[in-house]
């Protein structure tokens, strides 16, 4: 892995690199970013983004969404994947937010992970976008860019946010959440990394090789 001491380096430019990193997900409030991170699963932000402003203008508070059919709500958002169990999660989710909680958003993990399609990910987006709270949520860009660069060297998603939680200082976990999907989006792609231009490839293990 990286050495602990370039870690804050490598943070510098990565956050120089992409000032305006930030979630992609169009929401004006805490329930639009919650239903918007839960269809977002194994879907791109842009084809989430393409489906919401017309669910939100048809279901714009939780007691409208709770009180819809799923079958009628897969229509608004059939054009994203699983869009069926997403539907009647989102329905099932929105339920529980008026039956138990007044119809809103909880600002803890316990309660968040609770909710019909709410997973770690999700909990970790809305408890850092929504709430202010400072939280990496490990998506497939972060899981990828920060094993690849050896900022850890993980298996498995919960191992990866655990060891980013350890080596990154608390006060930068969100902010490096987003500098790290905007790198994965941006830079060090899946299939054809742009090494060439990675303004951080001096530091990465990718790149150098694994650091003795």
């Amino acid at each position: 892995m990286v050495k602990s001491e370039d870690i804050n380096k490598i943070l510098d430019i990565l956050e120089e690199t992409y000032p305006e990193a930030e979630c992609a997900l169009v929401h004006k409030n805490v329930y639009q970013l919650i239903i918007a991170v839960a269809l977002s699963a194994q879907t791109t932000d842009k084809s989430v983004n393409q489906v919401t402003p017309a669910l939100f203008e048809a279901y714009p508070a939780p007691d409208a969404l709770a009180a819809a059919a799923p079958e009628e709500v897969a229509e608004y958002i059939k054009r994203i994947g699983m869009y069926k169990t997403k539907s009647k999660n989102i329905v099932g989710l929105a339920k529980v937010l008026v039956e138990k909680y007044n119809g809103q958003v909880p600002d803890d993990y316990d309660s968040l992970v609770s909710l019909p399609g709410v997973g770690r990910k999700t909990a970790n987006v809305v408890l850092s976008v929504g709430f202010g709270h400072q939280r990496i949520a490990v998506d497939t860009h972060v899981f990828r860019v920060s094993n690849r660069i050896g900022l850890t060297c993980e298996k498995d998603v919960l191992k990866t946010e655990l060891s980013l939680m350890e080596r990154i200082p608390e006060e930068r976990w969100s902010r490096t959440h987003h500098s790290l999907i905007f790198h994965g989006r941006n830079c060090c792609d899946a299939r054809k990394p742009k090494c060439d231009i990675c303004p951080i490839a001096s530091y990465c293990e990718y790149v150098l090789g694994p650091s003795k």
